[in-house]
């Protein structure tokens, strides 16, 4: 049965489709928040360093360096950072603005899913980048002369496809928000 409140000998009925629909709404807020935010903190602490020896010449003795592997080193691992804290920031506010507003009108749900559509295109494009670093680092490549160096910083690279990974399920929250709220308009406008 429908909620059903009573005011002053009026009675206020309030679907249950549409409590549902904020209930789905404030749940992937809460995911998409949740995902991104820890991604953003696993980078944001990755960092890991080796004492690599390397041979200059075969007469002289090996070479000890210190080298250290962080995220501010790539552009592509700065710009996948400050996406995810983006959006960790957008969702908290998403969700109290959800969690504030009783009843959505048109131009608001239509703001709400635009800034949700840009949301999930920021973070999809960062996943992408640092994907394609992090298989530069895993696999290296050959014809320009880049060394693999996943197997020298294994804990670095592990930690940030952890994040990845998290930020990839962070975005389809933001996709399936974006997917609810164009069906809940279509409804609504038939």
């Amino acid at each position: 049965m429908d909620g059903v409140a009573t005011v002053s000998n009026v009675k206020v009925v309030e679907s249950s489709k549409r409590v549902m629909f904020k209930s789905s709404d404030v749940m992937l807020r809460i995911l998409g928040f949740s995902l991104t935010f820890i991604a953003a903190i696993v980078v944001g602490v990755d960092k890991e360093t080796k004492i690599i020896s390397f041979t200059l010449a075969e007469t002289m003795p090996s070479v000890q360096v210190s080298v250290t592997a962080k995220w501010q080193f790539m552009s592509a691992f700065v710009y996948f950072l400050v996406s995810n804290a983006i959006a960790s920031s957008y969702a908290a506010l998403s969700l109290a603005f959800t969690l504030a507003i009783t009843r959505f009108h048109n131009n608001a749900a239509l703001g709400l899913i635009m800034l949700d559509l840009i949301t999930m295109g920021l973070l999809f494009s960062a996943n992408g980048a640092a994907m394609a670093i992090g298989m530069i680092g895993l696999k290296g490549n050959s014809h320009v002369h880049w060394n693999k160096v996943c197997n020298v910083f294994g804990g670095f690279c592990r930690n940030f496809t952890a994040a990845l990974v998290l930020s990839i399920l962070g975005s389809f929250a933001f996709l399936f928000l974006v997917a609810v709220a164009i069906l809940n308009l279509h409804k609504r406008s038939q």
